[in-house]
């Protein structure tokens, strides 16, 4: 192999083993899994359309068949991703724990450093939670939640939801997974600007304060369904 093919190797080698360069992957997963995160919801919201087959035509249109290149495809990517997302969080951390083992002395602000000192923990427990929803909603393994299909490789999700969220501890895990998961983008979000050295005191705050409002808006979307489900909002 000569020279010139070994060359992009080792630019790839060196980027991922600098701090930089496992920040801007932590950056782009994020931003693949924030995409996902929205369009999850946007597919779950479904759920409160006057048409009550919506949520069930949308399920069935993501399980054809014909598409299932593209759903593991997807699939595989966000699984790449999720991954990637970890082993940089872990790696930076650890980094960072090596370079400073006492960390600086600040009064900082306590939302912001609340949801920081979360992100180490809220990760493995979204990721508990994403294993329990798929078992739940995906594969139906879950004792007690039985799966109902309207029909082959047709899913009647808005009776397996209903079904699903009418156990109190079922929608009580999903709604502190999902307050986590808001903490988690919370910070992710506005801190992944300066990771990446996009820093200053004029726009910082903005940026801080958009993120805010996206983590919030995506939490109470998400948790508003199990709170319908509970007080009889949505029906079969």
């Amino acid at each position: 192999m000569s020279a010139i093919a070994i060359q992009p190797i080792h630019r790839a080698i060196r980027f991922w083993e600098a701090p930089i360069g496992k920040k801007v992957v932590m950056a782009v997963t994020g931003v693949m899994l924030f995409g996902y995160v929205v369009a999850h919801l946007l597919g779950n919201l479904q759920i409160y359309s006057s048409n009550k087959g919506q949520i069930n035509s949308y399920a069935a249109f993501l399980h054809d068949p014909a598409h299932a290149g593209l759903l593991w495809g997807a699939r595989i990517v966000l699984l790449a991703a999720v991954g990637l997302h970890i082993l940089t969080s872990l790696q930076l951390w650890n980094l960072k724990r090596t370079a400073r083992p006492i960390g600086y002395y600040k009064k900082a602000d306590v939302p912001t450093a609340y949801a920081a000192r979360t992100m180490m923990w809220s990760g493995p427990i979204i990721a508990a939670f994403v294993v329990f929803h798929i078992l739940h909603l995906t594969a139906g393994a879950v004792p007690g939640l039985p799966m109902k299909e309207i029909g082959e490789n047709a899913p009647d999700v808005r009776a397996n939801v209903i079904a699903g969220f009418s156990n109190p501890y079922v929608s009580g895990f999903y709604i502190v997974a999902m307050i986590l998961l808001c903490l988690h983008l919370y910070h992710g979000l506005w801190s992944m600007f300066q990771s990446l050295g996009i820093s200053h005191p004029r726009y910082t705050p903005a940026v801080q304060k958009l993120a805010a409002v996206a983590a919030i808006l995506i939490c109470l979307g998400n948790i508003s369904i199990p709170i319908s489900v509970l007080l009889g909002l949505v029906s079969y």
